[in-house]
C-alpha cells in the first residue's frame, strides 16, 4: 500500500461536502476517480496533494513516497519557459542541478562536499536527467507542440497548459501521480500515447476523468457520491456491471427505509393513543418510552438524504421488472435536453463542400476535403490538433479567418444551426448565469422570460443560486451545460459539436448521446471519445495536412 486516505469531514462553511471518505491505493495501481459535476473531485485532489489542509482526517503515504500532481493554476510560473517549468516539477531535479552546477566552484578539498557532488552525479544519471531535456522536447513534439519548449508558459492556451501538466507528470518518475482530466483537449493520437504510457508506467495513479477510453484501462474505479466513496474493482465495463448490482441493492434498502418510516409513524400514533387511554402509571410510562424510541428512530431515518441512483442505459435494459420499476421511481435527476426529433426528414443537403482547401496567405492548411451532409446524417471531422478541423467549422459558419484557396463550401441559408464550443464566449464569461442565458436568447431574437430561465436552469441541474453566479466561477461541467443550453436554443436543424463530452460527467454524457441518437437533424462533429463516436457514427472525414 502506497497511500491510505481517511477524510472524516470536509466542509465549506455550513455545507458538508464529504464525510467518511476512506480508501487506499496500492503500489503501481491505476485508479479512476469519477463522480457528478460539482461533487468534490477537485477538492479531493487538493487534499491529497497537500494544497488543502482544511479538513478533518488523515492522509498517510508510505515512507519515502514521492507524489506529483497536475496543477490547475500557473500564476506564479507564467514567465518560465515550458522546459523550465516541466523540469522544475520533476522531483530531485532542481536540488541535484544546484549541487552539480554550484559545488565545483566552492568545494575545493572539502570531502563532505565532494562526496555530495559525486552522489549527485550518480543520482542525476540514475534518474536519466542528462537526457531529460531531449526527452521532454520529443514528448512535446508527440503532443503536437514542437515549438513551445523555449516559449514562456503565459503564451500557451489553456489546452496546451493542460498537456504540459501531463508531460510533467509523465517524466516525474514519482511513486504516485495525481492527474486531473488529462485527455481534455488531446487529439486521438495524443490520447492514445497517454493511454499507452499509463498502461506500462510503474507509478501508481489517481486519475480524475470521465473519459471512458481512459477508464477502460484502470485497475479500479472510485466513485465519489453523496459525500462518500464507493470502490469498484476492474475497469469501466466492470464498473457498469457492479454499479447496476450495487444500485439495485441500495434502492431496495432505501425503499425499506421508506416502509419503515410509514410503519414508525403509525406506531407513534398508536403509542400516543394507548398512552392517553391507559390509567396505570407504569403502563403510561411504558407507552411513553416506546413512543420516544419510535420518534427518535423516525427522526434519524427522515434525516437521511435520498442517495444518488444512476445505472447506465444498457444495464437498465437487463434489470428484472421489480428493480427496473424501482429505478424509474428513484433514479437521480439528469439533464433534460429538448431536442428536435421530428421523424419527417427531408434529406435535403445542408452542408456541401467540394474539393475544399482553406488556408492563410495562399498557404493550404490541409488536403482537399469533400462533405455532403444531409438532414438525418452525421459527419465526423477527424485529424490531429492543428490539422484544420476548427478551420473547416469557421469557414462553414462564415467566421472571419480562413480563406478559400480552392474548391467551395455551401451551407443551406435557411438552416438553423446549433454550435457546441469548447470555450464560453467572452461576451458571457463574467455575467451571472441567468443573465447570460437571457442575453444569449435575446441576441438571437428568441423569446425568453424568467419562467423559461428557471425551467432551463432546472432542466440542466443548476440550483437557484447558480443563476446569480458568474459563469467564470462555474465548474467545467457547469460551463459545459451552459454550452448545451446555448446550442439548442434555436431548435437547430444542424448541430456542430466540438468535443462535447469534455467536462461532462458520465450520466450527462449518456443523456447527450441518447438525445443525439433520436435527433433528426444533421450532425457535424469533432470528438476524440471512442465511445461517443461509436454511438453517433456517420461518415468519417480525415482532415490531413498537405
Amino acid at each position: 500500500m502506497i497511500a491510505d486516505v481517511n477524510i472524516t469531514e470536509k466542509s465549506f462553511g455550513p455545507k458538508i461536502l464529504m464525510t467518511g471518505v476512506k480508501f487506499s491505493v496500492d503500489d503501481g495501481e491505476k485508479v479512476g476517480i469519477i463522480g457528478r459535476n460539482g461533487i468534490g473531485k477537485s477538492t479531493l485532489f487538493g487534499i491529497l496533494s497537500g494544497e488543502d489542509k482544511d479538513f478533518t482526517g488523515e492522509i498517510a503515504y508510505k515512507r519515502g513516497t514521492t507524489v506529483v500532481s497536475t496543477s490547475q493554476e500557473h500564476h506564479h510560473h507564467l514567465e518560465q519557459t515550458v522546459l523550465e517549468y516541466v523540469l522544475s516539477g520533476l522531483p530531485e531535479y532542481a536540488e541535484l542541478s544546484r549541487i552539480i552546477i554550484g559545488y565545483p566552484e566552492k568545494m575545493g578539498t572539502d570531502m563532505k562536499m565532494i562526496e555530495a557532488y559525486t552522489e549527485a552525479l550518480d543520482r542525476f544519471d540514475q534518474k536519466g536527467f542528462y537526457q531529460i531535456e531531449e526527452l521532454v522536447e520529443r514528448e512535446l513534439a508527440n503532443f503536437q507542440m514542437p515549438d513551445v519548449a523555449h516559449r514562456p508558459l503565459e503564451s500557451l492556451s489553456g489546452g496546451q497548459k493542460r498537456m504540459i501538466e501531463v508531460i510533467k507528470v509523465m517524466h516525474a518518475d514519482a511513486h504516485l501521480a495525481l492527474i486531473d482530466e488529462p485527455t481534455n483537449h488531446m487529439d486521438y493520437i495524443a490520447k492514445q500515447q497517454f493511454v499507452e504510457w499509463m498502461k506500462v508506467a510503474q507509478e501508481a495513479m489517481l486519475i480524475v476523468t470521465h473519459d471512458r477510453d481512459v477508464l477502460k484501462y484502470v485497475d479500479r474505479i472510485i466513485e465519489l457520491k453523496d459525500g462518500s466513496v464507493q470502490s469498484f474493482k476492474g475497469n469501466y465495463d466492470a464498473y457498469l456491471k457492479q454499479n447496476a448490482v450495487a444500485t439495485g441493492t441500495a434502492m431496495n434498502d432505501f425503499e425499506m427505509i421508506g416502509k419503515r418510516i410509514i410503519n414508525l409513524k403509525a406506531k407513534v400514533i398508536d403509542y400516543q393513543r394507548l398512552k392517553e387511554k391507559a390509567r396505570n402509571p407504569a403502563t403510561i410510562q411504558k407507552f411513553k418510552r416506546l413512543e420516544q424510541v419510535s420518534r427518535k428512530e423516525l427522526a434519524e431515518l427522515e434525516a437521511k438524504e435520498k442517495p444518488t441512483f444512476w445505472i447506465d442505459k444498457d444495464s437498465v435494459e437487463n434489470l428484472n421488472y421489480k428493480v427496473a420499476g424501482q429505478y424509474q421511481k428513484f433514479k437521480a435527476r439528469n439533464i433534460k435536453m429538448t431536442i428536435r426529433n421530428d421523424e419527417s426528414r427531408s434529406k435535403h443537403v445542408l452542408v456541401k463542400a467540394t474539393n475544399l482547401v482553406l488556408g492563410y496567405g495562399g498557404k493550404a492548411l490541409f488536403k482537399p476535403v469533400n462533405i455532403d451532409l444531409r438532414e438525418g446524417e452525421a459527419v465526423e471531422l477527424r485529424g490531429r490538433n492543428g490539422a484544420g478541423k476548427t478551420t473547416v467549422i469557421k469557414a462553414l459558419l462564415g467566421i472571419e479567418g480562413p480563406e478559400i484557396i480552392d474548391g467551395s463550401i455551401e451551407l443551406d441559408t435557411h438552416c438553423r444551426i446549433g454550435v457546441y464550443e469548447q470555450e464560453v464566449s467572452d461576451a458571457y464569461f463574467e455575467m451571472p448565469l441567468g443573465e447570460a442565458i437571457e442575453r444569449m436568447y435575446l441576441s438571437r431574437n428568441l423569446a425568453i422570460n424568467e419562467t423559461k430561465i428557471r425551467q432551463l436552469l432546472a432542466d440542466y441541474l443548476f440550483v437557484e443560486s447558480d443563476g446569480k453566479t458568474p459563469i467564470s466561477r462555474l465548474s467545467g461541467g457547469q460551463k459545459a451545460r451552459f454550452q448545451l443550453i446555448s446550442m439548442l436554443a434555436n431548435d437547430p436543424q444542424l448541430l456542430i459539436l466540438d468535443e462535447p463530452t469534455n467536462h461532462l460527467d458520465l450520466p450527462s454524457i449518456e443523456e447527450l448521446e441518447a438525445a443525439l441518437e433520436k435527433y433528426s437533424g444533421a450532425i457535424l462533429y469533432v470528438s476524440h471519445d471512442g465511445y461517443f463516436r461509436d454511438v453517433i457514427g456517420g461518415e468519417m472525414l480525415e482532415v490531413v495536412k498537405p
